[in-house]
This record gives C-alpha cells, sequence and structure tokens, in this order.
C-alpha cells in the first residue's frame, strides 16, 4: 500500500476555511460581537396609568423609536442611525408587544 501525504489536503482545508470566513466578512455577512454592542442604550421606567389620576411626561420626545418586529419591541436611535436594540427588563427578557387587542 502506497502512503499518502496529507500536509496538501490539510492545507487546502485550511485555505478554503480562511478563504471562507475572509469573504463572507468582506461583503457584510459575518459580524463579530464587541462588548460595546450591549451596551445600555437608555434607562426606562414604566410610568402606572390609573383611571381618573393624572400624570405628567415631558413635551420633548424620546430619542428612541420602538416597533413591533416579530412580536418583540425594538428601538430605534433616531441620533444614531443604524443603532437598535431590542427593550428588555432588569432580567434581560425581551419585551413582546401585541396588536391583536
Amino acid at each position: 500500500m502506497s502512503e499518502r501525504d496529507l500536509r496538501p489536503l490539510i492545507g487546502t482545508a485550511i485555505a478554503s476555511i480562511v478563504g471562507t470566513v475572509a469573504v463572507l466578512g468582506y461583503y457584510g455577512y459575518l459580524h463579530i460581537a464587541k462588548p460595546v454592542d450591549a451596551l445600555l442604550l437608555a434607562e426606562y421606567t414604566m410610568l402606572k396609568t390609573i383611571p381618573g389620576e393624572d400624570y405628567k411626561v415631558s413635551l420633548k420626545p424620546a430619542e428612541q423609536v420602538a416597533q413591533c418586529v416579530d412580536g418583540i419591541v425594538v428601538l430605534f436611535d433616531t441620533k444614531q442611525k443604524g443603532l437598535t436594540g431590542v427593550l428588555v427588563n432588569d432580567q434581560k427578557r425581551a419585551v413582546r408587544c401585541d396588536f391583536s387587542q
């Protein structure tokens, strides 16, 4: 039996993986998360509304806009274009939205 040299085969496999990752990164299909990506955008507080009682809020709107995406509240920042985030509570649970009512 003749023995085969596996070094070219291993080198080809490694080059293929590196090339694939490089192409995916170049075209934007690969995103490497950084610690800054998980920073707190802003803090929110829920104001409980009680019938018959007044509550006061600022006339100046927040810098974020919320939308319902796949049943989850997603925030889009109006000052920093491209900055989006999912609204979560203090236990990192996503806040859901429901339009059935």
